[in-house]
Formats: structure tokens, C-alpha cells, sequence
């Protein structure tokens, strides 16, 4: 939507401020349909009547009209309401068979399985091409689906759409996900002629080695042997790596084999052989990989050569890859780094420089092998407050700010993040702008991934809770930037969410963690609740962090991994660790803390840097002892 398309609407109602109050109350009685509750006068010209409206039309589904539906649609276009109406649409006519009205109210493919098992029925009289392909995108699955769906598979099935083959190959995907009562079901909907193919499955679930025996042909035309063979060295590749491939290379050349599965096959192959360095299968896997020179298999192939200290290996291995991998900071560095040991000082140089015009952990690394400062892009847009003022007056921050006074965080959040990733760069760039003055953090933060303003790192990295992370920071002896780091990537700023895993606030601790930490300081345990406080979050957390540093000599990016990963694992790492810095980190077997540590260390960098008005002349990735030191068992306090 555009600027002027946004200041151009009604400004009025916001102004008349209707009863907040009355709002909520009728929201709620809304949301549980006690309609007799609500005062509508008392709301009516409320910036939020419309989330009331919503649940008054929901409730009429699938009675009421597509046209009153398209309506409400095409009324709040501008807000997250438009597409829960229709998705809302979408399932109560599908359900209700009524087909019309739900292509009626589309726009397309809707999200989830249900609804796009209902619009796929529905397309069915009109576009039978379309549903049939969607349809069998759906029935290709290893899970059951939902019964949303059996009409449209049913269908299907009778246009021969959907035949034994595709029975087959489902049949095959739920051995995989381990679905055996799906397998259970479909194998009862395969004819006589499936009876070879069934009599090899069984043998090759109870030993994946009778892989080597598998016929030729499998059902009517020999059409099954390729999905049986894929699924089959699926399971026996990550049981036993060497064994698999030892049997692929027997069968292989024997069987007709569909060119995506045969890829599959050796592209996991590949992997495991490299992962569990399973060094029987590496000529192989060398010799494949220069086939399917997958993005993934090459990271681990060059990662495999560092940890060899293979240099020449790394040379040729990132040369392979394409040209916009390779020119990744990552990639460049490790260039550099290969031609330097190699004696190729010049190369190496041009490597580097490559690598030090980006903004990450190896575009920094690189600028310090140079010796010059590092490059930022820093670019930010200022607004002033009269500007300010003009956007408060936006529909959707009208919305987002009274969907707050009334505790609907969740909604408000909804309302934000959908306009940011709608709306055109200017306009996010206002949001961000508007966000921060308001002290929004998590909304300023996910407003700049959605609208990808990349390079406005005081948006991105805003000075949140700086108070806090300063004094905590100091008084526990722990960088307050990296505290600010850590915090950004652990939470966005987002001080109540709450992980799968339990861990909580500003820099997710879990309840066990901040317990153990605040007797050890001689303070109340906060609770499960408590921790999300900021201020306690911040106590707790660089207390902890402390606890990693003495553990690891000081050492930040050790105690980085550590705060991701858990001192034990760590522990072991450095055991086995190669001893410079970077091959430490590229050494991390978990990529999840790989990138952590890297993302980390650079966000501080960012974060010191905007605190000295962008300048990085004065600003380390890490100090001369962090680089100098050698990243094994010696650094262990305790031994």
C-alpha cells in the first residue's frame, strides 16, 4: 500500500475515542457468542469494531453469503481480519460442501492441508487439471491427512488419478515417517499384482541388507521398484552408513531407478558418509560429490578438509561451488585462510578483501587479517516528531496501539507484522521509526525482517534495555554488549516469549537455571514468571554468563558456545578441538550453535559500534589473547 493511499483514509473515528472498555468487553462476549452482552452503540466508530464484526459473521458460517463474506474481505483489506475471514470461509463451506460459495471467496491455494483438501474439491468440476496435480501433491504425504480430504482423494481415485502406483509410493512415504498404521491401510488397497512388492517390503523391514535381493521389477509394469529401493536406503543409509552404500553400489547398476530418487539416495549417502566421517565411503563420496554438487554437501565437504587441515582440499572444494555461495564472506575467508598456508600471500589478500566488505562474523575475521575497520553499510532514515504524528495516525497503528490499551498483545503483534511485510519500503521504514519511538523492541526488530531493512542496524539493533545490560554487565565483569547480543538473537527482544523448550525471556533462561543462579547470589528465586521480568532476566543471565566465562579462562566465544550449547558439550569440543579460533568455530558439530557464536560475536561488534556513533576503528571481534590462544583442553579452568 502506499503512502498516500494510507494517509488518504478516514481519520475521524480515532479521534471520537470510543470506550476502550466497552471495546474489550465486547470482544470477549463476541468471542464466546454472547451477543446479548454487547452495547454496540458504545462501540460503534471503534478503530477495533471490526474485530467484533468478525466474530459476529464467523458464527454465521456457512449460512452466511460468499458476497457478504467478499465484503468484509474487501472492508478490511488493510488488516490480518481479511485473511482469517477467509480461511474461516474457506473451511466452514468445504465442510458444508458448498463449492461455489468457497471459490467464490478464494484468491488461490489457501494455507494448511484441510482448506486446500476443501479448494482443491471444489476446483475439481471447474479445473480438473489444477485439482488433480494439487491433489496428488496432497496424497503424497507419510502422515494421514485430514478427513477433509477423503472426498477429494475418493475422486480422484475414481478419475485414475490417484492408482496403485500412487498407493505405492504413499505407501513407501509412511515406512519412512514410520506410519504403520497408514501402512497398514494402504497396503490393504493394493491388488494381487502388488504381492512381489509387498513380500520385498517385509523382508526389507526386518533387515535392510535384503535391499541386495529386491526384484528387478516390482508391480504391474515394474513401475515400484524405485520408490521401494529410495525408501528402503532412506532408512539403511542412517543405520549404517558403510553397509549402504556397500549394497547401492551392488544394485545400482541393475535396477531402473527414477533419476530424483537416485539423487536422493546418493545425496544422503554423501552426507552421512561425511557427517560420521566414515572414511571407507570417502573416494566415493568424492567422486559423487563432483556429481551432485549440492550447496550442502560442499559446505560439509570443505568443512571436512579444515578439519583435515587438508588446505588444498578447501581451495578446490570452494571453487566448485556456485558462484553465489562461493562468493559468501564464509567461503572467501576460508580461501583466504587456504591460500595463506599455502605460501600464496597475494590470492590471499584478494580473498580477504572479498570477505571484509560484508557485515557477519567472517567478513569481520577477514577485516582483521587486513588490519582494517570494519564495514558496517550502515544506512538509517530519520523522521521527525510532526512526521510521527501523521503515522499515529495510520489505520493499522491506530489499530495495533488500541488493540494494546485492551491487553490484545497477540493481536496487536498480528496487526504490526502483517503491515510491515505488506506495506511498500518507505512505509516499513515509518513503522520501524514509529515502533522505536514508542518503545516497541520485538516490533522494531521483526519490523525490519519483514520489510528487510538490512543495513538500518540502529532499527535492527536498537539500544534496548541499555540501562540494564550496562549495569548488570559491569557488575558482574561481563562485556555489556555481548549481554546485548546474546539477548537480540536469544529473544529479538521479546521479553515474555517463551521457547518449546521452557527457556524464558530477554536472554531465554530456563526456570531451572535462573533457580540455581539466584541461590548462588543469595536472591529470591523469581518463579517461572519472574524471569520474564527484564530487569531480573538481565541479573540472572550475566550472573550465568559469568559462570561460563571463569569456566573457559575468560574466553567469550567459548562461553558463547556454551551458553547455546551447555558447558559439557563445550568441554568435549575443546578436547577434540583444532587449536586456532576460526577452525574452532567451524569445527562446532551443531550448526544451530555454529551460527549462534558466529551471529553473537558479530552482532557485538554491531552493538559497540552504534554505540560510538558507527565508528569501529576502537571495536575488536575478539581480543588479541581470544585470537591468539590456542582453543583446546587448555582452556578449561578446571581440568
Amino acid at each position: 500500500m502506499a503512502l498516500a493511499f494510507a494517509l488518504a483514509l478516514p481519520q475521524d473515528a480515532a479521534l471520537a475515542a470510543p470506550d476502550d472498555q466497552a471495546m474489550k468487553d465486547a470482544l470477549n462476549a463476541a468471542r464466546k457468542q454472547q451477543w446479548e452482552r454487547i452495547d454496540q452503540s458504545a462501540i460503534q466508530g471503534h478503530v477495533l469494531e471490526g474485530y467484533v464484526e468478525y466474530h459476529r459473521l464467523k458464527s454465521r458460517l456457512p449460512q452466511a453469503a460468499a458476497a457478504e463474506i467478499k465484503t468484509f474481505i474487501e472492508r478490511h483489506a488493510d488488516s490480518p481480519l481479511a485473511q482469517w475471514m477467509r480461511g474461516q470461509a474457506i473451511s466452514a463451506y468445504g465442510e458444508a460442501r458448498q463449492y461455489a460459495s468457497l471459490l467464490a471467496v478464494s484468491d488461490g491455494k489457501p494455507s494448511g492441508a484441510e482448506r486446500q483438501c476443501y479448494y482443491y474439491t471444489a476446483l475439481l468440476d471447474r479445473d480438473y487439471q489444477t485439482a488433480a496435480q494439487g491433489g496428488r501433491r496432497l496424497w503424497q504425504y507419510g502422515h494421514s491427512r485430514p478427513e477433509a480430504c477423503d472426498p477429494l482423494f475418493n475422486r480422484l481415485k475414481q478419475h485414475g488419478a490417484i492408482g496403485p502406483l500412487e498407493v505405492w509410493e504413499r505407501l513407501m512415504l509412511a515406512w519412512q515417517s514410520g506410519e504403520s498404521g497408514l501402512m497398514s491401510y494402504l497396503s490393504r488397497q493394493l491388488g494381487a499384482g502388488w504381492q512381489d512388492g509387498l513380500d520385498s517390503l517385509a523382508q526389507v523391514r526386518q533387515d535392510y541388507s535384503a535391499i541386495i535381493r529386491v526384484p528387478a521389477r516390482i508391480g504391474p509394469q515394474g513401475r515400484g521398484t524405485s520408490a521401494l529401493v529410495a525408501a528402503a536406503m532412506h532408512g539403511y543409509t542412517r543405520a549404517d552408513t558403510q553397509e549402504a552404500l556397500d549394497a547401492w553400489q551392488r544394485i545400482s547398476p541393475r535396477l531402473e531407478i527414477a533419476a530424483e530418487d537416485r539423487r536422493e539416495i546418493e545425496h544422503d549417502l554423501i552426507l552421512y558418509s561425511l557427517v560420521r566421517n566414515v572414511g571407507e565411503n570417502r573416494v566415493w563420496a568424492d567422486q559423487a560429490l563432483s556429481r551432485n554438487g549440492d550447496a550442502d554437501l560442499l559446505e560439509l565437504r570443505v568443512r571436512a578438509a579444515l578439519g583435515e587441515r587438508d588446505w588444498q582440499g578447501v581451495i578446490d572444494w570452494v571453487h566448485r561451488m556456485e558462484d553465489d555461495q562461493r562468493r559468501e564472506a564464509r567461503w572467501q575467508y576460508w580461501l583466504g585462510r587456504a591460500l595463506g598456508q599455502l605460501g600464496d600471500a597475494i590470492t590471499a589478500e584478494k580473498a580477504y578483501r572479498a570477505a571484509a566488505g560484508e557485515r557477519d562474523f567472517y567478513g569481520f575475521a577477514a577485516a582483521d587479517r587486513l588490519g582494517q575497520p570494519y564495514a558496517l553499510n550502515l544506512r538509517q532514515d530519520s523522521y521527525n516528531e510532526a512526521y510521527r504524528q501523521r503515522i499515529a495516525r495510520w489505520p493499522v497503528v491506530e489499530r495495533t496501539e488500541a488493540l494494546m490499551r485492551i491487553g490484545e498483545v497477540g493481536l496487536a503483534n498480528s496487526e504490526w507484522y502483517a503491515a510491515s511485510a505488506r506495506l511498500a519500503d518507505q512505509d516499513v521504514k515509518a513503522l520501524a521509526d514509529y515502533a522505536e519511538s514508542r518503545g516497541w523492541y520485538a516490533k522494531l526488530v521483526q519490523t525490519t525482517i519483514a520489510g528487510k531493512l538490512w543495513d538500518a542496524l540502529a532499527w535492527r539493533f536498537p539500544a534496548a534495555y541499555r540501562e540494564q545490560f550496562l549495569h548488570w554487565g559491569n557488575a558482574n565483569s561481563v562485556d555489556p554488549y555481548l549481554l546485548m547480543a546474546i539477548s537480540r538473537r536469544e529473544s529479538a527482544y521479546n521479553p515474555t516469549v517463551i521457547s518449546p523448550a521452557g527457556a524464558r525471556g530477554l536472554m531465554q533462561l530456563m526456570p531451572g537455571t535462573a533457580t540455581l543462579v539466584s541461590r548462588k547470589i543469595g536472591v529470591a528465586d523469581p518463579g517461572p514468571y519472574g524471569v520474564l521480568q527484564p530487569e531480573v532476566n538481565i541479573r540472572l543471565g550475566s550472573r550465568y554468563f559469568k559462570d561460563m566465562l571463569e569456566r573457559y579462562r575468560g574466553n567469550r566465544l567459548a562461553a558463547t558456545a556454551a551458553y547455546n550449547a551447555g558447558p559439557g558439550r563445550v568441554d568435549r569440543w575443546l578436547k577434540e578441538a583444532p587449536r586456532e579460533f576460526d577452525l574452532f568455530v567451524e569445527s562446532i558439530p551443531f550448526r544451530e550453535t555454529r551460527q549462534y557464536v558466529q551471529a553473537v560475536l558479530a552482532y557485538r561488534v554491531i552493538f559497540e559500534s552504534l554505540a560510538q556513533g558507527g565508528d569501529t576503528r576502537n571495536v575488536a571481534l575478539l581480543t588479541p589473547t581470544e585470537q591468539r590462544v590456542d582453543y583446546d583442553a587448555s582452556l578449561l579452568a578446571r581440568q
